[in-house]
């Protein structure tokens, strides 16, 4: 286990609400494990991508980021941009907008690579959802995350998480607070895309290196949970499952989650 390590950025007034709010909470309802900190670098621009099986778990993550001494910037779903409170909290805390199945996604990608370059931490969800895998287990990844860091030459970090579905199931609205939930957050030894780094960014290329991206993660949560996971990772096209939204759901005109 690893001491915390302090945030040395200015934190500004958004990242100070969200944390002063959350961890007293977490530290409340929760019991936070976190492993193997000490892998997230401690300064520098990096990529950072996690598994994601609640809507609860970009707080979980970025709280353990946040302990490691490092202030996340998501690549986030447009829709929480014109949500209420959220959209000034969001972008009082220099979280990026990506308007997920559009051309304009290219967008975002530029931002992240810039918020690299400047050596900040980013976020990255690979799925682009919740997984759709029926046993919750890493679905097949996109390649943005593959890309940011073939492009900035960073260090991709892979972080399994395991727990935050049983406080917040997925697309449920009712948080299980009781009994106390247990939430456990791993840190892997960085993607080796040594091999493919100054190659063409071909579609192989990026596949490749997504890949394992989503067998790094993989890996890491087959640890926290004691199991082997599938031998085929879930891919929602194959299997007629929308892209975003409520899988179970008839989706909503213009929306997406």
């Amino acid at each position: 286990m690893l001491k915390h390590r302090d945030v040395t950025q200015p934190r500004g007034w958004a990242f100070a609400t969200a944390v002063g709010v959350v961890k007293p909470l977490f530290r409340t309802f929760t019991r936070c494990e976190w492993i193997d900190g000490d892998k997230i670098p401690a300064a520098g621009g990096c990529v950072v991508v996690a598994n994601h099986i609640s809507h609860s778990d970009p707080l979980v993550f970025g709280l353990f980021l946040y302990d490691q001494g490092r202030m996340v910037r998501y690549l986030a779903k447009e829709e929480v941009f014109h949500t209420p409170i959220l959209k000034t909290i969001a972008g009082g805390a220099g979280q990026i907008p990506v308007k997920r199945l559009t051309t304009d996604a290219a967008t975002a990608f530029q931002a992240a690579v810039v918020a690299v370059q400047a050596g900040e931490c980013v976020g990255i969800y690979p799925e682009g959802t919740l997984t759709r895998d029926p046993g919750l287990w890493p679905m097949t990844g996109k390649t943005g995350a593959a890309r940011i860091a073939l492009t900035t030459g960073c260090p991709v970090i892979p972080v399994a998480q395991w727990g935050p579905q049983h406080l917040l199931a997925p697309y449920s609205t009712k948080l299980k607070l009781f009994p106390r939930k247990r939430l456990r957050v791993k840190a892997g030894d960085p993607v080796d895309l040594d091999d493919l780094r100054g190659k063409p960014m071909t579609t192989a290329v990026m596949h490749e290196a997504t890949d394992r991206i989503m067998d790094a993660i993989t890996a890491i949560v087959a640890e926290l949970r004691g199991e082997t996971p599938p031998e085929t990772r879930f891919d929602p096209r194959k299997h007629g499952v929308r892209q975003t939204g409520n899988p179970n759901k008839a989706p909503k005109k213009g929306k997406g989650r």
